[in-house]
């Protein structure tokens, strides 16, 4: 049995003061040894925390002690370590960022929850539209099989990008999924408000529906992106089907890696002989970046790095 877990939360309640609370939050995390990022806002607290069995435990503990939060739901892996180098609590406007001008407030407004199991059902169902309402670079790794990736970067441009496609959404029954549930609370509560009549959401998010003992994960390919030094979970337990492209080959891939140049940063999936071949940097104009990290850490001199670039040239030509 694993020492250590990984807890991942969230929960919708008013929090009068949420700059003094996360100072106090902070100092009780610290007190009892996590790590781990938690984001406190006005509307409620959300985070992903690890430490030992005592640690973990301690914390759930004093969280439910709270009549503010006693029936908050911790979602828990095991793990062999932590998963975090740091611990951070830090005050936030809001928990996710749709960007409203009218805000939707959970406790009062979402689309229906699903469990695992309706949810796995609804997969099956041809009148089912499956919206994923996570990032680009977290579908690229896993995602339910048949779920749609919308054209975005961000989650504050899924309300636009709706509209602007809602033809696809006419007369179909719409589910909409995340990492635990938190972006699907306001962005489904935001689809039911847009006149969307039949909206659910998987109660729990992909973080549940991989535990369930009943549906296992199924209808899931790829891995499950996570915040923190795991990046990536299993959630499949009856097969696994790989849907992360290498970046430079397009062969499969699950290994996400930052892109070296500190302006750009973006997550690209790549095997570790294309890090080192691609300078992992996403294309050229990256890989010549004066402040490429790749070059900084390897002590590549310039001559290093043309003689890299003609071979890539090279390579590209025939």
């Amino acid at each position: 049995m694993s020492k250590y877990r990984v807890l991942l939360y969230y929960y919708y309640t008013p929090i009068e003061e949420p700059v003094e609370f996360a100072a106090e939050h902070l100092a009780f995390c610290k007190e009892i040894g996590l790590k781990g990022r938690i984001l406190v806002a006005k509307e409620g607290i959300n985070g992903t925390v690890s430490g030992d069995y005592e640690q973990t435990q301690a914390y759930m503990d004093k969280m439910k002690s709270d009549p503010n939060f006693k029936d908050i739901v911790f979602k828990i892996d095991e793990s062999d370590g932590h998963a975090f180098k740091k611990m951070h609590v830090r005050p936030r406007p809001e928990l996710v960022n749709l960007s409203l001008e009218d805000d939707i407030n959970p406790n009062e407004l979402t689309g229906r929850y699903l469990s695992p199991k309706e949810f796995f059902e609804g997969l099956q169902d041809e009148n089912t539209i499956v919206l994923d309402a996570r990032n680009d670079y977290e579908y690229d790794l896993g995602h339910f099989r048949g779920s749609i990736k919308p054209d975005i970067k961000n989650f504050r441009e899924l309300p636009q990008w709706v509209r602007d496609n809602r033809d696809m959404f006419e007369g179909k029954k719409i589910l909409t999924y995340c990492t635990g549930g938190i972006r699907c609370e306001k962005f489904s509560g935001w689809l039911v408000r847009e006149g969307f009549e039949d909206v659910g959401q998987l109660h729990g998010g992909i973080a549940t529906y991989g535990k369930d003992p009943e549906v296992k994960g199924q209808l899931w390919d790829g891995q499950m992106y996570v915040f923190d030094e795991r990046i990536a979970v299993p959630i499949n337990q009856v097969e696994h089907v790989i849907v992360g492209r290498d970046h430079f080959t397009g062969e499969p891939c699950e290994r996400y890696v930052n892109c070296a140049n500190p302006e750009c940063n973006d997550q690209i999936l790549c095997s570790e002989e294309n890090e080192h071949k691609y300078m992992r940097s996403c294309s050229h104009e990256c890989r010549t970046h004066p402040r490429n990290r790749y070059v900084v850490e390897h002590d590549l001199s310039e001559e290093d790095v043309q003689e890299r670039l003609s071979k890539l040239e090279a390579a590209s030509v025939s």
